[in-house]
C-alpha cells in the first residue's frame, strides 16, 4: 500500500483524526515505491525494492505540541499513535513559538509534470538495461565504475483538525555514475535526475564520466591563486544553495546573516549581484516541476527570490512572519536561475586562459557574514588556453563566497538540470564564467 490514491490517504488520515481529544491535530502521511540497482567494480552489487509508508500525528495541547509516528494502520494502531501523541504534549514544555495549525488553503493544480506513471513502473529489465549501457562504456574504456540508478514512485498528504487537506504525488528517477582509470590517477562523475526515465540517457552520462576520467589521469600541478574558472552546473550548484538557501528573514532581521547590515536592517531591495543573476522557484515549472504546498501546508506558488541582481524576497516562518507583520513566504523549492544561449563548449572557446572545474564537493562554511565557503575540485579539472582544454590540472581546495562569484560573473549559459552532491537537490543552473576564483592550495584527491 506505499502509494495511496488522493481519497484512500484522505480516508485513512480521516479516520486518525476522529480519535484526537487535543485542542488541534494534524496528521501528515507519506509513502514511496522505489527500486534500484548499485554496482561498482564493474559489476553489479546489489538490486532491490522498498516499498515503505509512515503516518505523523501532531497533537497540540495550547503552546504544547507532541508529536508521534507509526506504519500500522487498523484501528487500534491509528487510536494508540494518536493518544501517545496526545501524551507526549502534555509532558511538552511550552514553545513560545508555536504557530496553530493552518486552516483550509487553495493550492494550485498540481504540475502534470511531477508525476509520471511509467516511472514509477520500471521493470527490473529496464533498469538492467540501462545500467548494463553503464557498465559497457567502462569496460570499453578500460576504467573502473561505480554507479546507482533508483526510480521512485511516491506521495505526500497532510490533513488537520481545522480542515486543511494537501496530496501531491511525484515520480522520479536518479542516477550517479563515477569513473576511474585503472592507475587510480583519473576520475570522472556525472549525475542526473528526472521525473520523466525516458529523459535519462545514462549512455550518455557514463560517457561523459569516462572523458574526464581518462582525461584527467597527467594531471599537472599548477600554482594556486585567482584565475578565470568556468563552473559547470554541478559544480556551481553547491555554490549557488549556499546563497538561495540563506535567504532566511529572521537571520537577517537578527544581524546573524550575510543579509544583515552593520547598522541594522537587511539587504532586501538591495543590489546583491550582477544583474544578469535572475534566480525563482516555480512548482509549475515544467522542466524542474515541484510539490504545490510546503511542509508546514503553505501554498508553494512562484517567487522570485533575486531579480536582475536584486534581493526581491526572503523568506518567513509563520512566526516570524507573524512578528514582522508581513506575509509567511516559504522556503525556496525547485530553483531556477536564469541564463544566457551559450553552450559549456562556447564558454570554454570564449576563454583565453582559464580553467574548467566539473565538481566541488566537501563544502564547509568560513563566514557565515560574507558566506565565505572551502571544498575542494575533483573529477576532472582541465586548463584552458585559447579556447581550448590544454590539459588537466591537480585539483584544488578554494575559498569562495557566491555573492563574491556573481558579481564577478563574465558570463552565463544554457541552464540544465543539475543535482548537488551535498544535499541531493536538484536545480536549474547554467554553467557560469567567473574571473578571479580563489584557488588557495592545492589537493591530492582525484
Amino acid at each position: 500500500m506505499a502509494i495511496l490514491s488522493e481519497e484512500e490517504a484522505r480516508s485513512l488520515m480521516k479516520k486518525a483524526l476522529s480519535y484526537s481529544k487535543a485542542d488541534e491535530c494534524e496528521i501528515n502521511l507519506n509513502g514511496s515505491d522505489s527500486a534500484n540497482i548499485r554496482y561498482a567494480r564493474n559489476s553489479v552489487s546489489t538490486s532491490g525494492a522498498i516499498a515503505q509508508t509512515s503516518l505523523v500525528v501532531s497533537s497540540a495541547f495550547g503552546k504544547k505540541l507532541g508529536v508521534a509516528t507509526i506504519n500500522e494502520y487498523d484501528d487500534a494502531s491509528l487510536e494508540k499513535v494518536v493518544r501517545r501523541s496526545e501524551e507526549l504534549a502534555q509532558l511538552a514544555p511550552e514553545n513560545p513559538e508555536f504557530m496553530p495549525f493552518l486552516g483550509p488553503q487553495t493550492y494550485a493544480a498540481p504540475n502534470p509534470k511531477l508525476f509520471d506513471q511509467k516511472t514509477a513502473d520500471m521493470s527490473p529489465k529496464l533498469r538492467t538495461d540501462m545500467v548494463a549501457q553503464s557498465l559497457q562504456v567502462a569496460k570499453d574504456s578500460k576504467l573502473t565504475a561505480a554507479g546507482f540508478l533508483q526510480n521512485t514512485g511516491s506521495f505526500a498528504a497532510m490533513m488537520n483538525s481545522h480542515g486543511l487537506f494537501a496530496y501531491n504525488k511525484y515520480s522520479d528517477i536518479n542516477f550517479s555514475v563515477t569513473l576511474r582509470s585503472e592507475d587510480g590517477k583519473g576520475s570522472g562523475y556525472a549525475s542526473r535526475d528526472y521525473e520523466d526515465y525516458t529523459k535519462m540517457d545514462t549512455l550518455k552520462l557514463t560517457k561523459v564520466s569516462a572523458q574526464k576520467a581518462t582525461g584527467s589521469i597527467t594531471a599537472k600541478a599548477i600554482e594556486p591563486g585567482k584565475y578565470t574558472v568556468i563552473l559547470e552546473p554541478s559544480a556551481g550548484i553547491v555554490l549557488l544553495e549556499q546563497l538561495y538557501g540563506g535567504l532566511d528573514a529572521r537571520s537577517a532581521d537578527e544581524g546573524r546573516s550575510f543579509l544583515s547590515k552593520a547598522g541594522g536592517g537587511t539587504k532586501l531591495g538591495d543590489k546583491l549581484v550582477d544583474e544578469r543573476v535572475t534566480i525563482y522557484s516555480d512548482p509549475q515549472n515544467p522542466d524542474l516541476p515541484s510539490s504545490t504546498w510546503n511542509g508546514d501546508g503553505r501554498p508553494q506558488e512562484r517567487i522570485n527570490w533575486i531579480e536582475k541582481g536584486v534581493v526581491k524576497n526572503l523568506y518567513y516562518s509563520r512566526y516570524w512572519a507573524q512578528k514582522k507583520g508581513v506575509k509567511a513566504i516559504p522556503g525556496p523549492d525547485a530553483i531556477t536561475m536564469l541564463g544566457g544561449d551559450a553552450s559549456l563548449e562556447d564558454l570554454i572557446k570564449s576563454t583565453e586562459r582559464g580553467i574548467l572545474v566539473t565538481r566541488l564537493w566537501y563544502i564547509r562554511p568560513v563566514d557565515p557574514q560574507t558566506l565565505l565557503y572551502t571544498g575542494l575540485t575533483r573529477d576532472g579539472t582541465f586548463y584552458i588556453e585559447n579556447g581550448q582544454i590544454k590539459f588537466p590540472v591537480k585539483n584544488f581546495r578554494f575559498n569562495e563566497s557566491p555573492i563574491i562569484m556573481l558579481n564577478n560573473l563574465e558570463a552565463l549559459g544554457r541552464p540544465e538540470r543539475a543535482v548537488s552532491g551535498e544535499s541531493f537537490q536538484s536545480a536549474m543552473i547554467p554553467p557560469m564564467k567567473i574571473r578571479d576564483f580563489t584557488f588557495s592550495s592545492l589537493s591530492d584527491a582525484v
